[in-house]
């Protein structure tokens, strides 16, 4: 042994030193334990988490996720696509409609005539005029291209096409 140390190991210094160590060995054997519990309890989590809510694991979920995922995709990419073509077709559809509603002439009691324009995106469509007389109808269709027409349109017909044209505006 060595010599300094001599003085010190009196039984009494060993014996609390022997209840020193079995204090800290049984600290160390609860830690150990609580540490073991909580492992266990998280280690569970783990499987549960890995294993899923199916039976199926982790990896098998995010594969199906990720499938599922590129099947959106492709799907979102068609509907643009269509998006696209329905677009380009809605612009030659008809989209605007003005109706004007008159008296062609004085001895016509009520406003049986009438001017409907019929256009699309671009203000391309027709006029169609509707003269009522005592005793005859007359029709007359004129087209429209870009809000105007090579034929001379009447101040109803006009009037047609600027309703047609805004439609918020309301005829006053």
């Amino acid at each position: 042994m060595i010599e300094w140390l001599q003085p010190y190991l009196t039984p009494t210094n060993i014996l609390l030193l022997a209840i020193l160590l079995g204090i800290l060995s049984l600290l160390t054997l609860i830690l150990l334990i609580v540490t073991l519990i909580r492992t266990g309890r998280v280690r569970r989590r783990y499987e549960a988490l890995m294993r899923g809510p199916s039976g199926s694991d982790l990896e098998q979920i995010l594969l199906a996720q990720a499938n599922e995922l590129n099947a959106n995709r492709e799907r979102l990419a068609g509907l643009e696509r269509l998006t696209a073509e329905l677009r380009a077709q809605l612009r030659n559809c008809t989209q605007n409609i003005g109706v004007v509603r008159f008296n062609a002439f004085p001895d016509v009691g009520a406003d049986l005539s009438f001017a409907i324009a019929l256009l699309d995106e671009e203000n391309n469509g027709v006029v169609i005029s509707s003269l009522y007389g005592r005793e005859d109808s007359r029709i007359y269709a004129k087209p429209v291209s870009a809000g105007g027409s090579t034929y001379l349109l009447t101040d109803e017909e006009q009037e047609a096409i600027r309703l047609a044209m805004n439609p918020r505006r309301k005829k006053a």
